[in-house]
């Protein structure tokens, strides 16, 4: 087996083994890797966390050893502001919140073969709800990106990816796989801060996510990552003065 890291801020997952093809998810700093197949300048991988499968370019990646795989995967934190520093040699690198930090002691984030400083703050471990809405409204305003991740660029349900990933929770990457997962909730009024809306098409698909807060609020990523009002019928957005995506349920995964 072979695996690989993530060595830039952000990399696209793209689709096809072109720099055209679609972006179907990214890869953030220290994230790992399982590499597939390698097509010349494109490696196929599928990612440790989620197991989602696509093509990166070679030079987005550091190789890593069986050896090296075994400790870097059990060794993680995560960047927690929107936007971050790290140095290395002696040349600031930015990351995104959400970067992994593997093998991280004495501000020292070392991937046994590049090794870089870093000073910021960290989150580690599982938090409670309300420490998990104040990582989800550090995304305010950041841009919609379809297959988007970071800070830089996000849609719907790598947005609450991450949201529940920095709080200590896995959910899969797409809207339609986060929808079979935790307990549906039978009614609006149960929901608390971090439940999860879904919003579905008129064929019936589940098309949107976002998080529900302080009982008829949803933040959510379209256009940007926004706050607008949650009822029975789905997201009004006061802006446009109407409906603008039709709930289907909320579920509640803790």
């Amino acid at each position: 087996m072979e695996y690989g890291c993530c060595q830039v801020s952000v990399a696209p997952i793209r689709l096809e083994t072109s720099d055209r093809s679609e972006m179907v998810s990214q890869l953030l700093f220290g994230e790992l890797f399982e590499i597939i197949s390698k097509k010349g300048n494109w490696i196929e991988i599928k990612t440790i966390f989620d197991s989602y499968c696509g093509f990166i370019d070679y030079k987005h990646q550091l190789p890593v050893s069986n050896e090296e795989f075994e400790i870097l995967k059990n060794e993680v934190s995560y960047s927690k502001n929107v936007v971050d520093y790290m140095k290395w040699n002696d040349q600031l690198f930015p990351i995104s919140i959400g970067s992994e930090l593997r093998n991280f002691n004495n501000h020292k984030v070392d991937h046994f073969r590049q090794t870089y400083t870093f000073d910021g703050d960290i989150l580690h471990g599982k938090l409670s709800k309300s420490e998990l809405m104040n990582i989800a409204f550090q995304f305010l305003n950041v841009p919609y990106l379809w297959g988007g991740k970071s800070s830089f660029g996000i849609d719907c349900s790598g947005f609450t990816q991450q949201v529940y990933k920095l709080a200590g929770y896995s959910l899969p990457r797409d809207a339609s796989q986060q929808a079979e997962v935790g307990e549906v909730l039978s009614f609006i009024e149960e929901a608390e801060n971090g439940d999860m809306a879904f919003f579905e098409n008129d064929e019936g698909k589940i098309i949107h996510v976002g998080l529900v807060f302080d009982g008829n609020k949803i933040i959510h990523a379209h256009g940007k990552v926004r706050i607008d009002t949650l009822d029975y019928t789905g997201i009004y957005n006061s802006e446009y003065n109407k409906h603008t995506h039709i709930l289907r349920f909320i579920r509640r995964l803790f």
